[in-house]
């Protein structure tokens, strides 16, 4: 997740339009990460398609489930994975940053926005911002209803559709509720095909985020590779292996990216791997899990590992 710092000020989504904010939140040690290991929805292996039209119903449903989390809480609460925030500023950054998002929907903005000024509305007491969050995911739904997924549209990262504001919408909404749960001491339920989808989005986009997270210039290399393994997603089905919960990593010279192989493809060996649950890996990329604890089997070159995790703050 990106760092924004703190919330922005009542009608401004500072510097959150491309990403979604934490301050530096890395959960310390094993023992954190495993007292918040993430419970799957899903029984079997095989994988379905999440399409945008999965990705528009996910962001009603993610927020429906923050809000149940957070409402009649105590919103003075610490976040622990965002050091610094309370519950209330958690809900108000999810909120800004969906009606931001709506915003560049409605507009189909074609370049990178000059004003980042949205009027957000809050409420005048902290204890109307769950109703507050509802309201926000409302007029998303409003904009998605409003945009074809398929209209071309400026966004900083590989999908230059209206669909990629829906879908990092959705995983902005979904990481920032499991903050939330984990604030409350409640245990995460992530939907395994969604999980599965979330680490696929943030390792397409990871490389054009440089421009907010600077630090993911220094992933480069000379050709190893990092894999990342899904546990509980079979490699079977159609479309590219990276789509089948295994995703190859290569660290170039002039940056970094996912390696593409065609179904069928003999799959070639890594530098270094990790292995996880589905929801226990998107967890783990966006900094709310710690590898070395014991929900992840680790292979390979440490040094690589070590370096991929301390610059792919996202």
């Amino acid at each position: 997740m990106p760092g924004c710092g703190r919330p922005p000020p009542a009608g401004a989504v500072a510097g959150c339009e491309e990403k979604s904010g934490c301050p530096d939140r890395r959960l310390p040690g094993p023992e954190i990460s495993r007292r918040y290991a993430t419970v799957s929805t899903s029984s079997d292996h095989s994988r379905r398609t999440v399409t945008s039209a999965d990705h528009r119903a996910a962001v009603a449903t993610e927020t429906d489930r923050f809000v149940a989390a957070v409402k009649g809480a105590d919103l003075t609460t610490p976040v622990p994975s965002c050091p610094g925030w309370t519950l209330a500023d958690l809900v108000k950054h999810t909120g800004s940053v969906q009606r931001w998002f709506s915003v560049l929907l409605r507009q189909q903005v074609q370049e990178r926005p000059r004003s980042r000024d949205v009027e957000l509305r809050l409420p005048p007491a902290e204890d109307g911002y769950p109703d507050w969050l509802t309201a926000s995911a409302a007029e998303a739904a409003s904009a998605f209803a409003a945009t074809e997924p398929d209209a071309p549209m400026w966004v900083w990262g590989a999908d230059h559709h209206a669909r990629f504001w829906v879908r990092r919408m959705l995983f902005e909404t979904l990481v920032h509720r499991t903050d939330a749960e984990r604030a409350l001491d409640l245990r995460p339920v992530i939907d395994r095909d969604l999980a599965a989808d979330g680490v696929d989005e943030f390792l397409t986009n990871l490389p054009f985020a440089a421009s907010f997270a600077p630090k993911v210039s220094n992933l480069r290399g000379d050709g190893k590779t990092i894999r990342f393994q899904c546990t509980d997603v079979n490699g079977d089905g159609d479309g590219d292996v990276n789509s089948n919960g295994d995703w190859l990593v290569r660290l170039r010279p002039d940056g970094f990216g996912l390696d593409p192989r065609p179904p069928g493809s003999a799959t070639p060996a890594a530098d270094a791997t990790v292995r996880g649950a589905a929801a226990d890996l998107l967890l783990l990329l966006y900094g709310r899990l710690d590898r070395d604890a014991d929900l992840f089997g680790i292979e390979g070159d440490e040094e690589l590992l070590a370096h991929w995790f301390a610059n792919s703050e996202f």
